[in-house]
């Protein structure tokens, strides 16, 4: 049976009531399972409208309380992982132990927003001149909004929710179609764990949606995180209309493997990171260079030997190494691009395509591809895939391989393989991209630190969770004060009037 998805505003399920609905599919076996409307322009705007009622009211409670909202949330999600990831599973179509990591890696974003209390904290300075004192504070913007994608459909929406709703904002999210049922779970657990209603919005939706969010004046500020082309739409269009955006695009990860590594552990490395939820994931290493052609040709050879022993299978197959792909719209791209490389000169060393899976043989499957040979002016090279296709691109030295990096248009995420650390600090001051890995294959920083790409990988001054996500979603207020003389200083002997400051003039702090 097709179950019909709702939105969530003001603390309740709404259905929809524009008449629009896209397919949620069950990619395992490509069949519809639910449908999920799609928002009219009046429908967001009521949802913004609600939200906007809710607000200062959220904004009024003190950081602690806050704090603690985040908290129950914390326990309450724990408590329903299980399900959770056998819901987010069924949806997208990554592993049960992969959702669960999806699951867990938005949730330190809110453990980060627990603190809260501290990380509100503004400066003082006392006496900064004669009688004045200065200092800040940091409020919240108002309403903003979330604007998440498929492949990430719990991860994502906590990183833009959790230091939102922390900093006293109500938000509005706008998640995938694809996979919309966790999040609005997740927007139930938000008010059962003392969220008032209002603040945390679902609204489900395509491009009218996307674009009443981006051009209504109530909404303070967006994030995104998606493909290069609409993150660079998103921006332009939020920042036309004066917002706050911060808007995150495609990628194309190299991976730079010297002779010194330990090839063995890069192959095991290199298999995680290309193929891993097939590949549906903005910091899958899709570049392979290895430096000189020895270790080039030992790298393919161990990676096409560990590429054989993949198991692809059903999503709530245990022994599965990745599942399917989200749509069959993934899987036409992927072949699409396999046949341009192959069209292209490079080296077919592993063929994905027509892989079938038994009990999935209607699903959205793609075998694990290798190529080897790759050249720079390839657009297997040039382009992101967005799916298990891992291309070797050999580097005849380590400043060639460098320089692939460097110039490329994307500067998402890059790795290097070394036993040499004078090498690998070398790389990390001179490659331009915004999240380096040394020894480590996809560079996820923690979430007390910034996630954020450089180049077409990222658009906007702040980046997601961490410090960058107080600052996204808050602004600054400075105080400059001085209080009128009291009775006790005009009591005291020899006070004079007279050497009260002059209004008229900017006082200065000497």
């Amino acid at each position: 049976m097709v179950r019909e998805l709702t939105h969530f505003i003001g603390g309740q399920h709404v259905p929809g009531a524009s008449g629009k609905f896209g397919d949620v599919f069950d990619p395992n076996i490509g069949q519809v399972q639910a449908r999920v409307p799609l928002a009219s322009k009046s429908e967001v705007e009521a949802v913004i409208a609600d939200a906007e009622a809710a607000q200062p009211g959220w904004a009024a409670t003190n950081p602690q309380k806050r704090a603690r909202v985040m908290m129950k949330f914390l326990a309450l999600v724990q408590d329903e992982m299980d399900s959770l990831a056998a819901l987010l599973s069924s949806e997208h179509g990554k592993t049960i132990a992969d959702a669960k990591g999806d699951i867990q890696r938005g949730l330190e974003v809110i453990e980060f927003a627990v603190g809260i209390p501290h990380l509100l904290k503004g400066e003082y300075t006392e006496g900064a001149g004669t009688g004045i004192d200065v200092y800040s504070m940091r409020q919240p913007l108002g309403v903003v909004a979330g604007i998440t994608p498929f492949n990430f459909p719990a991860m994502i929406p906590l990183w833009k929710a959790g230091p939102a709703l922390a900093t006293g904002n109500a938000f509005v999210l706008k998640p995938s179609e694809r996979d919309p049922s966790v999040p609005l779970r997740l927007a139930e657990l938000f008010l059962e764990a003392g969220l008032p209603p209002g603040v945390f919005n679902v609204v489900n939706g395509d491009k009218e949606a996307v674009d009443t969010l981006l051009h209504d004046p109530r909404i303070k500020a967006v994030g995104f995180v998606g493909s290069t082309p609409i993150a660079q739409y998103i921006y332009e269009t939020a920042t036309a209309n004066g917002k706050r955006a911060q808007c995150f695009g495609g990628a194309k990860n190299h991976a730079i493997v010297m002779p010194d590594a330990d090839l063995d552990d890069v192959a095991d490395q290199l298999i995680g990171a290309g193929y891993g939820s097939a590949g549906e994931r903005c910091m899958a290493i899709s570049v392979a260079v290895p430096v000189g052609e020895e270790t080039a040709d030992r790298l393919v050879a161990k990676l096409t030997e560990r590429v054989h022993k993949l198991n692809v299978g059903r999503s709530d197959d245990l022994g599965a190494d990745y599942g399917p792909l989200v749509g069959l719209d993934g899987v036409n791209r992927v072949n699409n691009y396999v046949q341009v490389g192959i069209d292209e000169g490079a080296s077919l060393v592993v063929d994905g395509r027509g892989l079938t899976v038994e009990g999935g043989e209607d699903g959205f499957f793609v075998g694990a591809t290798l190529f080897d040979n790759v050249t720079p002016e390839m657009r297997i090279y040039q382009e992101e895939i967005f799916g298990p296709v891992l291309t070797v691109v050999r580097a005849k030295d380590y400043e060639e391989g460098l320089r692939l990096a460097n110039e490329h248009e994307y500067g998402n995420g890059v790795a290097i393989f070394t036993r040499d650390g004078d090498t690998a600090r070398d790389f990390a001051a001179r490659v331009q991209v915004g999240m380096v890995g040394i020894n480590v294959p996809i560079p996820v920083p923690i979430a007390y630190y910034t996630f954020g790409g450089w180049k077409r990988s990222g658009f906007g001054d702040l980046n997601q969770h961490g410090p960058d996500s107080i600052r996204f979603y808050t602004k600054t207020k400075t105080v400059t004060q001085r209080w009128p003389e009291g009775e006790r200083k005009a009591a005291s002997p020899g006070h004079s009037a007279s050497s009260a400051p002059n209004a008229f003039v900017i006082p200065t702090m000497d």
